[in-house]
C-alpha cells in the first residue's frame, strides 16, 4: 500500500522542454543517478499519492542545474505541460547512506534551530538552498525568515534524532 507520507521530493518539473513531451527538472538531490539512470520513479501532485514512471534517460544541461527528462506516457508539449509543479519523489526509505556530517535534506526540514550555551529556541529550519554555499533557511520564533550558512562554523552541532541543530552566528547575521 502507498502511503502519502512515506516519500520525499528529490526535484521539482519546472518547465517543458521542446515538444516531444520531455520535462525540465530542478533537482533537491545530490544524486546525479536519480535524474540520469533509466528505470522506475514516481511522481507527486501536492500532497496526492505518488504516480508511478518509467524514466528512459534523463541529461545534465551543461552549466546549469537542470536536468531534462524522457518519461514513458509524457509523449507532447501539452502533456509535459500538464505536470509542471509536480515533484519527482522516492520512497524515505530508499535514501543512500551517508557519511558522518552529511545530512539529507528531508531530515534537516523543520529541525529546531537553537543558539547559545543554553541552547534557547530561536526558531525552525524551514529549508536548504543549494548552491555554490548551502543556504539554512530560518523562520525565526517572531516570523522572520533569515538564510544562514550551512557550515561547521556556524553550525557546529547537529543533532537529528533529538530534531534540533545549534547555531552560532556571527553578530548581526541573524538581523539581515
Amino acid at each position: 500500500m502507498i502511503e502519502k507520507d512515506k516519500w520525499m521530493s528529490i526535484g521539482e518539473i519546472v518547465a517543458a522542454q521542446g515538444l516531444k513531451g520531455d520535462i525540465r527538472i530542478k533537482p533537491s538531490s545530490d544524486f546525479p543517478e536519480r535524474f540520469t539512470k533509466p528505470g522506475k520513479r514516481w511522481i507527486q501532485k501536492n500532497k496526492e499519492l505518488p504516480t508511478e514512471i518509467n524514466l528512459r534517460k534523463g541529461t545534465l544541461i551543461p552549466g546549469k542545474s537542470i536536468y531534462v527528462l524522457s518519461i514513458e506516457g509524457v509523449s507532447n508539449r501539452s502533456s509535459a505541460e500538464a505536470i509542471i509543479g509536480w515533484k519527482l519523489v522516492i520512497p524515505v526509505d530508499s535514501r543512500p547512506n551517508l557519511s558522518n556530517n552529511e545530512y539529507h535534506y528531508f531530515d534537516l526540514i523543520g529541525l529546531e534551530a537553537r543558539k547559545g550555551p543554553k541552547k534557547t529556541l530561536i526558531g525552525y529550519v524551514t529549508d536548504l538552498i543549494k548552491g555554490g554555499n548551502d543556504l539554512l533557511e530560518i523562520e525565526l520564533v517572531e516570523g522572520k525568515k533569515v538564510l544562514v550558512p550551512f557550515v561547521k562554523e556556524i553550525i557546529p552541532e547537529i543533532e537529528i534524532k533529538e530534531k534540533w541543530l545549534l547555531i552560532n552566528p556571527p553578530p548581526g547575521l541573524l538581523e539581515l
